[in-house]
């Protein structure tokens, strides 16, 4: 069992027959949330695992054929002096992440603990 949440649970369960690499990066992904913010609640909305803090939605993962998402609610407002979060849109900004190397490459710590300020 992954969580107390049941959909969470089936997602990541459905994650590990169909892409066990993918869900060893989303856990790790999944425990930079969990140790920026204790206060975060987990669900399973748009395909991908978010995590709401104050019944407001801060951030996801979400995985695709080449690569994992790490979605950001606000990342238009993050401090990126390095200019890696990618997007266009006008609040949300991601990172694509392939590999582990990737995670301390493209800060995604960093990030989150930025989303759990906001």
């Amino acid at each position: 069992m992954y969580s107390e949440n049941d959909r969470v649970d089936s997602f990541l369960e459905d994650l590990n027959v169909l892409s066990p690499e993918k869900l060893e990066l989303i856990l790790i992904i999944r425990s930079l949330f969990n140790k920026a913010s204790k206060d975060l609640i987990e669900d399973i909305k748009y395909g991908g695992l978010v995590f709401n803090q104050s019944n407001v939605l801060i951030g996801g993962i979400f995985p695709y054929r080449q690569h994992v998402s790490i979605e950001f609610s606000n990342g238009v407002d993050f401090s990126d002096p390095e200019e890696l979060l990618e997007g266009k849109g006008k609040m949300r900004r991601h990172l694509k992440v392939f590999n582990t190397q990737d995670l301390e490459q493209k800060q995604a710590e960093f990030f989150v603990k930025q989303a759990v300020k906001f």
